[in-house]
């Protein structure tokens, strides 16, 4: 059974747009081969400005020493995981793969990236501030 992602995208800043709705099924690198395999839907509270490790290639079963082996991953900032949660958009959270930044989750925010899963390439997360935080996370891989 194939895993697909969806995303919608309306706005009216910009006169003519009609929007935009795409869906793509998550594929093995390099093929068209489905991804068959998960991590699993997890959350992890984040209380203090220093960098934790979210998924560590080195103790994952997702390692691989191909390169050519890939991997999505959907990161999400659920708020502060108060009953109920706040969501502050002022509160970042940056997300890395092997020590570069590639972006930053406010309140609410979300992203799904595609990441090899070779030892060492790492995906952390940093709080900006040591304010309470809430990520829900998964990866899928081949």
């Amino acid at each position: 059974m194939a895993t697909t992602a969806t995303i919608s995208i309306a706005s009216d800043i910009m006169g003519g747009f009609g929007g935009i709705s795409k869906t793509m099924t998550l594929t093995e690198a390099g093929g068209t081969g489905d991804l068959r395999e998960t991590t699993g839907y997890s959350r992890k509270k984040l209380v203090a400005a220093t960098a934790t490790n979210l998924f560590t290639m080195a103790h994952s079963a997702v390692t691989s020493a191909d390169t050519t082996t890939g991997a999505k991953v959907f990161i999400k900032n659920i708020g502060n995981g108060a009953t109920p949660s706040v969501i502050a958009k002022d509160k970042g959270v940056v997300v890395r793969v092997s020590a570069v930044e590639v972006g930053k989750l406010y309140g609410g925010d979300w992203m799904m990236i595609p990441v090899s899963t070779v030892d060492g390439e790492d995906i952390e997360v940093i709080p900006e501030t040591d304010d309470a935080v809430v990520l829900e996370y998964v990866m899928f891989y081949q």
